[in-house]
């Protein structure tokens, strides 16, 4: 009646190269997942990086064009529970982030609690199971005692995959391939740990040559044995005196435990490069110059980036969610704080060289 044409309604938009139901990628198993935190458990060094990869994401401020809904914002982030002892958001993102690098798939809960988001829930991967729900979706099945039950709340929920393959909804571990890798580094340890059990806890043969002894020989010998125990089950230094001849010898004091240094290397070299962590950070003394630790730094700055732009679509969803809940106008921003692993001097002059540079330029144009 105004002039004003009627929209016509869109079409839905189909994948076009999505593959045909049935069998594709299969999803992470429960003996896969054991697998992980076994080698976690196993190999010190992996279970570190993954820590210290956790502590250097460092964190973040949601800032609002509201000064009000900024404040309550904050007040929430850095009060809301987190799982059962946890508090603030960084808690609950730092296990995000580890369940997201052990298995390759997080999942996490914003729990209501009068009308707000009143926690925040780390789910285990054992206690739910990923569907992919379309080309384009995933679906959350909470596992219990009568089987699996689709969550009624999916809007609630938080899932995350690192690395996924291209069309499957399953991310990738950060430790997949070093099974094998950890399973030598280990062997190699054991039998470290074995020859030092036989060759270091020195064994003695004790000969005794029973020439002119006569019928008397094995009682001599008796004799010479329990002295000898005794000698070597004393705390205190006791000699052994013996009549005839008798020697001894040290068993295995001839024998050359294998070179280790050089194949632990190479098994730490394959971890470390996976795990993407400069080797410094993991007590490990390398010989590096000044330069190529100046280059490892950076590189590890490039991988703190990519996990953070994982969990930025998470806290931007939980942050939403609670303005939206509390009656004010959904729009925020996350801003990281900035990743220094360089000397503030260093930072300083490089600034101060690019000031030079623009003034230059604009002398030269000018």
């Amino acid at each position: 009646m105004l002039g004003f044409r009627k929209r016509e309604g869109r079409p839905a938009v189909a994948v076009q190269t999505a593959p045909a139901p049935g069998p594709g990628a299969f999803p992470q198993g429960g003996g896969e997942r054991a697998l992980y935190r076994a080698l976690r458990e196993s190999v010190p060094i992996i279970d570190a990086a993954v820590y210290k990869l956790r502590r250097l994401i460092g964190e973040f401020q949601a800032v609002c064009p509201d000064g009000e809904a900024q404040k309550g914002l904050r007040e929430f982030l850095e009060t809301v529970q987190v799982n059962a002892a946890g508090v603030g958001i960084h808690e609950f993102l730092g296990i995000y982030l580890e369940e997201l690098v052990t298995y390759g798939n997080a999942v996490g809960e914003m729990v209501l609690s009068g009308g707000q988001v009143g926690a925040l829930y780390n789910a285990g991967l054992d206690q739910v199971e990923l569907e992919a729900d379309g080309p384009l979706g995933v679906k959350v099945w909470a596992l219990g005692p009568h089987g699996k039950e689709p969550c009624p709340y999916p809007e609630m929920l938080l899932v995350s995959a690192l690395n996924p393959a291209a069309g499957s909804p399953w991310g990738t571990s950060l430790l997949r391939g070093l099974p094998f890798v950890s399973e030598v580094l280990l062997k190699i340890y054991h039998t470290l740990g074995v020859n030092w059990d036989r060759l270091g806890n020195v064994r003695f043969a004790v000969t005794c040559k029973p020439e002119g002894m006569g019928a008397m020989a094995g009682d001599r010998a008796g004799l010479i044995a329990r002295e000898w125990q005794d000698a070597m089950k004393s705390r205190e230094p006791r000699d052994f005196v013996a009549v005839g001849d008798v020697s001894i010898k040290a068993i295995g004091a001839d024998n050359q435990v294998l070179e280790s240094e050089v194949p632990v290397r190479q098994m730490l070299e394959q971890i470390v490069a996976k795990l993407g962590l400069p080797p410094f950070l993991l007590g490990l003394s390398w010989s590096s110059t000044e330069r190529m630790s100046s280059q490892q730094a950076d590189v590890l700055t490039s991988e703190l980036d990519a996990y953070r732009r994982a969990l930025t679509p998470v806290a931007m969803k939980i942050c939403k969610t609670w303005l939206a809940l509390a009656g004010f106008d959904p729009v925020c921003s996350i801003v990281w704080e900035e990743i220094t692993m360089q000397d503030e001097v260093d930072h300083a002059r490089a600034r101060y060289l690019t000031a030079q540079a623009r003034k230059l330029e604009r002398e030269l144009g000018e």
